[in-house]
């Protein structure tokens, strides 16, 4: 049961003094980073999948 309490007391001492923690206005613009690199990597993966299925129907009305 000592093994817990330390570790217990560790993590808290850990988190409360030694991580840093960002700010409100880091935490908003890293949120606007992530959402715009999604939103790319979205139209990204859309416009991929929109060619593929051209070209696979250009192949099979070829074939056919």
């Amino acid at each position: 049961m000592s093994k817990f309490k330390d570790y217990i007391s560790e993590t808290t001492d850990e988190l409360v003094h030694k991580v840093t923690w960002p700010t409100w206005r880091e935490l908003q613009s890293s949120a606007i980073v992530v959402m715009v690199a999604s939103v790319i990597i979205a139209l990204v993966v859309w416009l991929m999948d929109i060619s593929f299925n051209t070209l696979m129907q250009f192949i099979y009305h070829t074939f056919q």
